[in-house]
């Protein structure tokens, strides 16, 4: 080594790819909405509790994000978000006794059940709105206009491929 000249880090691509980018702006964001819920005077006492001590999770964000207005069987609902049918049933288990969803009848197959939001959940979901909407003009807030435009626009096209 002469000079001015620093040796190269082979092995700095591991922290500055993609797919990592992407995985740490997705927890910055999702924490960003469970921040933004947490303080919600609108969500149910209970549930910002549980928002504000960091009891719910991007994990159970899933179900907010993947669980149709008027309910889905438990098999969609993991589908949707990309989880194992036991993974989503233990979330489901876990926000049913929270009060987020219940469990009912399916319409289509007696048999079969669907999750479905309760009361506290649809106004859990209203808050989740409200959230992101505010967390993305943040975001174009702290980027631009025109680079959060070109992000949301590149990110579209990547995962519609």
């Amino acid at each position: 080594m002469t000079g001015t000249q620093f040796p190269i880090d082979h092995d700095a691509w591991r922290q500055t790819h993609l797919g990592r980018l992407l995985g740490h702006a997705m927890r910055r964001f999702d924490e960003r909405v469970l921040a933004l819920m947490a303080h919600d005077a609108e969500v149910p006492l209970a549930l910002s509790n549980l928002a504000a001590r960091a009891q719910v999770s991007a994990a159970h964000i899933h179900i907010t994000r993947h669980l149709a207005r008027d309910g889905s069987r438990l098999t969609e609902l993991a589908e949707r978000a990309g989880m194992t049918k036991q993974a989503m049933g233990a979330l489901v288990d876990q926000c049913e006794a929270w009060g987020l969803v219940q469990r009912g009848p399916d319409p289509l197959d007696a048999r079969a059940r669907q999750v479905l939001f309760t009361t506290d959940g649809l106004a859990w979901l209203e808050a989740f709105r409200n959230a992101v909407a505010q967390a993305e003009d943040e975001f174009r807030a702290s980027v631009g206009s025109e680079i959060a435009t070109v992000v949301t626009i590149g990110l579209e096209a990547y995962t519609a491929a």
